[in-house]
């Protein structure tokens, strides 16, 4: 069942944010929601997930959903390890049906998957900027969420380790394909990840367009043809095509 979002507003006293926005999400898919620095993309994500609440509107098809959910900084716990990192997120799955053994098969799965199994013993410390996202990613996708949501997970690293982490990423959703929303600035971001890209104005944000990029994953490269097109009608949705 997609999810619908419809007519968010929010203000925060005298800050308007949100302006009526719509969008649909569509299950199983990544939906990526790109618009300027501040323009209310994480608002639209808390909003989703329960943090916070809209002053009007609604969100329907939601309810009964897991989520998880990657922040901009990785947040890991300083004081575990990597695995017990993971092994802290899935704690609450030790209430249910799952049996111990389970969740540690998992765990070395998500670490396998992200590359750092090797690692499995290091404290976040002992881990570069890297890795500490890339493990912040693996113990998002180890939690057996219906719900992805990741906030500027790729930001903060050069466009090489940005489309390491983009393809770690990627390895790790193609696993179980949970719904994903994620927000960002960067067009590079949208033309790599995105089954569909909602474009967000200025605050108070309103959807300005949405664009379906049809190509699969793996044959986006930065320097495919095919993405140009996708790439100039973000530019113009965002609003470069305009005189400054």
């Amino acid at each position: 069942m997609n999810i619908k979002i419809e007519n968010l507003k929010k203000s925060y006293g005298s800050l308007e944010v949100l302006e009526d926005v719509t969008f649909s999400l569509e299950e199983s898919c990544i939906t990526l929601i790109i618009g300027p620095s501040g323009c209310g993309k994480t608002t639209i994500l808390n909003i989703i997930s329960g943090i916070s609440q809209a002053d009007s509107g609604s969100i329907i098809g939601i309810e009964g959903r897991k989520f998880s959910y990657c922040f901009q900084e990785p947040r890991l716990l300083g004081w575990l390890s990597a695995e017990d990192n993971l092994r802290f997120a899935l704690g609450s799955l030790l209430q249910s049906s799952s049996r111990i053994c389970d969740i540690e098969l998992r765990i070395e799965r998500f670490l396998q998957e992200a590359g750092l199994w090797e690692f499995r013993k290091f404290k976040p410390s002992q881990l570069s900027g890297g890795m500490q996202k890339r493990l912040a990613l693996a113990r998002a996708f180890a939690f057996p969420a219906d719900m992805l949501l990741l906030d500027e997970a790729f930001s903060e690293v050069d466009l090489r380790k940005k489309i390491e982490l983009m393809e770690d990423f990627l390895h790790l959703w193609k696993d179980e394909k949970p719904t994903v929303v994620i927000v960002t600035h960067d067009i590079h971001d949208a033309l790599y990840l995105a089954d569909k890209v909602i474009v967000l104005s200025q605050r108070p944000a309103r959807v300005e367009g949405t664009i379906q990029i049809d190509i699969p994953h793996e044959k986006r490269t930065f320097t495919s043809s095919e993405l140009y097109g996708y790439e100039m009608e973000l530019y113009r949705l965002l609003g470069f095509d305009r005189t400054i």
